[in-house]
């Protein structure tokens, strides 16, 4: 298949290997800032591939780990109402909540929470239901805000008055400033996402290395994609040099999705965004902007008090999310944390990297 065996293909994978040990002379810590990268980091052992000083380091790229609980919270107060309908993804239905249990459960006691596999499910619930409100839960990075977006604007364009969007949208670029902000644990390079440069373009992340003084490349999720931008990051990291490179032209462009940005940028504003663990972190998401008032959740449906409760049994996202504890050091993993009985979202979400560790890499 085009553009995907060839990517696969062993003697590319172990040549690319080889020329990262020909290169490499400095110990180098590299961070992939997607969850899918993870996996596919872990399920090749690409990381096994690797010269032993340079390492691997897995980032907050998995949006249902880093969605807060208190967004949980408010999600499942709302579902939990008489004559709601909340739609989501599949991943976030078992992400725990400080105080509401999760999302399947609340189904489970009775409220109407719907799996769809695009927002736009929702319009079609509505029309179906014109009695009852409909709340999609827009969590996500860039890759998900043109469907959300597109949501909201067929909404207010068809007059569906009971469609609303619990927006969590957050950004990538600024949580990368927050991780560099600590120069004793942030790494010495980037790969960012694939999908998520897809739709604003490489061009952003031109500026974005040289504000980081660090090697960005743009990778895919194939092995040998992977493989390519790490190749890629330490030919300029051993060259001092803070650029970015484009390792996945085939998807990514210059420019990105014009069309996709021209929705995300009507529908949506920047605003400051909550990230689970993180805490606020400016600038790093989006919201709903005036215009679309009438199908904001968060307006329509008040919040629930703050719950007082701590983080599941202590569990330590923050730390994982920031690259700083390697999912199998944490004490819970593997033993009070699973995917069965996950203590933190990390262990919950397909793309969460403890939920990679345990898939991949647990101990028989």
């Amino acid at each position: 298949m085009k553009h995907l065996t060839e990517y696969s293909d062993p003697s590319s994978i172990h040549a690319l290997a080889a020329e990262i040990a020909r290169i490499s002379k400095r110990p180098a810590r590299i961070m992939e800032v997607c969850g899918g990268q993870t996996h596919a980091i872990l399920r090749h052992a690409l990381d096994t591939l690797l010269p032993p000083h340079v390492r691997l380091l897995h980032g907050p790229g998995c949006p249902v780990c880093v969605t807060p609980s208190a967004y949980l919270d408010h999600a499942i107060s709302i579902a939990r109402r008489p004559g709601t309908i909340v739609t989501t993804f599949g991943d976030l239905l078992r992400v725990p909540s400080n105080a509401s249990g999760d999302l399947y459960a609340a189904k489970a006691r009775g409220a109407d929470v719907r799996m769809v596999t695009s927002p736009l499910q929702a319009l079609d619930f509505a029309r179906q239901n014109p009695d009852r409100q409909v709340v999609h839960l827009a969590i996500g990075f860039e890759t998900t805000a043109p469907a959300n977006a597109m949501l909201a604007y067929l909404a207010k364009e068809r007059g569906l008055a009971n469609v609303s969007l619990l927006v969590s949208q957050f950004l990538v670029p600024p949580i990368l400033r927050a991780i560099c902000a600590d120069p004793e644990t942030a790494p010495d390079a980037f790969l960012a996402a694939g999908h998520v440069c897809a739709v604003v373009g490489s061009d952003p992340y031109v500026s974005l290395a040289r504000e980081l003084s660090r090697p960005v490349a743009i990778t895919g999720f194939e092995p040998a994609d992977i493989l390519l931008g790490v190749l890629d990051v330490l030919r300029l990291f051993e060259q001092g040099r803070a650029e970015m490179i484009n390792a996945y032209p085939r998807i990514v462009h210059p420019q990105g999705n014009p069309e996709a940005r021209r929705t995300i940028d009507t529908v949506f504003e920047v605003s400051d965004r909550e990230w689970r663990g993180l805490g606020v972190v400016p600038k790093s998401g989006l919201s709903l902007r005036p215009a679309y008032a009438a199908h904001d959740a968060a307006r329509i449906f008040p919040a629930p008090p703050p719950s007082e409760a701590a983080e599941s049994l202590h569990c330590p996202a923050d730390q994982v999310l920031l690259g700083r504890l390697q999912p199998p050091d944490c004490p819970h993993f593997g033993t009070r944390c699973t995917p069965d009985h996950p203590l933190g979202a990390p262990m919950v979400s397909p793309e969460g990297p403890c939920a990679a560790f345990f898939l991949h890499r647990r101990l028989p």
